[in-house]
This record gives structure tokens, sequence and C-alpha cells, in this order.
């Protein structure tokens, strides 16, 4: 299934294959993104089981030669102090609809991920890459601020402001290195690699899978303490569904579970 134009999205593909939805950002040539596009990111993230209803991931990805070589620059000419509030807070509620999708979202980089490029990849749980992918945070080179919080969730803080600083892009290979990218392969295998990386989620309960995004989004900057207390309680909420019972009894029994339970997540 595939949905576009039809379902109000002038800038964003969306297919889905079995549990799987793969969203594309496609405004040529470099899918620059401008406010309508953010809006568009914000809806179908915000609402992403209605869309495409029973999935367990989410595959993002560019089209044409880049994955986003940033925001829109004509956009940036207009931005004053006077209107930078309202159009920033569309802004982060795109990318925090990325982050807070109730299922794991793979990023899948070719070619340049720029600023707000950044910023769509360090609001996913993982990512892949193709060997032409870049990032870079030109903010300082163009006078704005933003994306160097998403870029520490790929990378130390010292790697950080070398490349803030700088504005200087770097080969995903250097990301690698940091554990920021967790495959790269060559460009015409990018989409099968972060196929096959989410099947390898997809197989399992999508209750599960669920119920661990709630909790690594959660825990991710709790203290130890709090943080462990949290994914306890969600164990004691898990432990009763089906899918937990099922997953158990497969372990026991030596054989592959079947789960059948609705994709939704204890309590919710």
């Amino acid at each position: 299934m595939s949905l576009g134009d039809d379902d109000g999205f002038q800038f964003l593909d969306v297919e889905q294959k079995n549990e799987v939805a793969i969203v594309t950002l496609r405004r040529p040539p470099v899918n620059a993104v401008n406010q309508a596009m953010y809006a568009e990111i914000r809806e179908l993230f915000s609402r992403m089981d209605e869309f495409c209803p029973g999935i367990a991931v989410v595959i993002l990805r560019g089209e044409g030669k880049h994955f986003s070589a940033g925001n829109d620059l004509d956009e940036f000419l207009t931005l004053t102090p006077e209107n930078s509030a309202g159009r920033m807070k569309l802004v982060r509620e795109a990318f925090s609809a990325i982050y807070d999708c109730p299922v794991p979202v793979i990023a899948a980089v070719h070619g340049h991920a720029l600023g707000t490029g950044v910023a769509l990849v360090g609001s996913c749980d993982l990512v892949v890459c193709a060997e032409s992918a870049h990032f870079g945070t030109p903010e300082v080179g163009v006078g704005v601020m933003g994306g160097a919080k998403h870029l520490s969730r790929l990378v130390p803080q010292q790697v950080v402001r070398l490349m803030y600083l700088t504005a200087d892009p770097v080969p995903a290979a250097e990301l690698a290195r940091y554990g920021g990218v967790v495959r790269i392969v060559p460009d015409t295998e990018l989409l099968d690699a972060a196929f096959e990386l989410a099947e390898r989620i997809a197989r399992h309960s999508t209750v599960a899978v669920r119920t661990a995004k709630q909790s690594l989004n959660t825990i991710e900057y709790m203290e130890l303490k709090p943080g462990y207390e949290f994914e306890q309680r969600l164990t004691g909420q898990l432990a009763g569904t089906d899918d937990s019972k099922e997953a158990r009894r497969a372990i026991i029994e030596k054989r592959p579970p079947r789960f059948g339970s609705p994709p939704t997540t204890p309590g919710h």
C-alpha cells in the first residue's frame, strides 16, 4: 500500500510492506525542508498508526541524490526575531514526532544529511548509511543555531563541537567509529540493508517492540536507579499480555513464538 498526495502529503511518500512502513522525503532537488514539509512530518509521525495500521518499524529515507541538505534557505532569509518562535516550535514538533513515534524508526541515509537532515537522523532510533553519506552541521556558517543536540545522539560531545564549530561535513564512516551508524553499505544496497534491519525488529512481538520504544525514550535521560525502576514497572505490565506469555512458552518449548496481539503497548 502506498500513500501520498491523495492523503494530503505533498512532500512525503508513505509505503507499507507488511509490518514495515517506508517514509520517503521528496522535495527536489535536495529535500530541503520548509515549513509545509515540517508540518507534514509532524502530522504523519504523530498519527503513524492511523496512516499505517499494524506496523512495527518505520524506515525514513530521502528521494534523489541526498537524504536532506537541510532547512530551506529561502525561508531562512525571511526569519526574524518576531516570526522565529512560531516557526521554531513547528520544527521542534516535527523532530519530536519522529522521536516519539510509537515504533522504532530507522534512518536510511545517502548523500548529504546536513543541519535539519542531521536532526531528522538524530531523532531516529537506528541509522544505516550508504557509502556516499556525509553528515554536517553548517549552522554556524549560515548564522543560525540548532542540530547540535540531535548530533549528540550520534557522536561524543567533542566530535559534536568539532563538527559544529567548523561546519565541515564528515563521511558516515566517521560517525560509525563512535557507534552512531550501525552499518554502511554500497548505495545500491541501502534500502535492502535498512529493510533487513527492520525485519530483524519486526519478527518480535509488536507489543514488546512498542513497549521497548516507550521504555528507551523514557529512560534515555534518566538516572540509573529511577530508569531501571521504570523498566521494571513496564515488565510487570507486559507480563500480563498474551505476547509476553507466548514468548516465554516458546523459549521453554524450544519453538518459534506465534504472536497475535494487536499493536498496542500496556496501559495505552
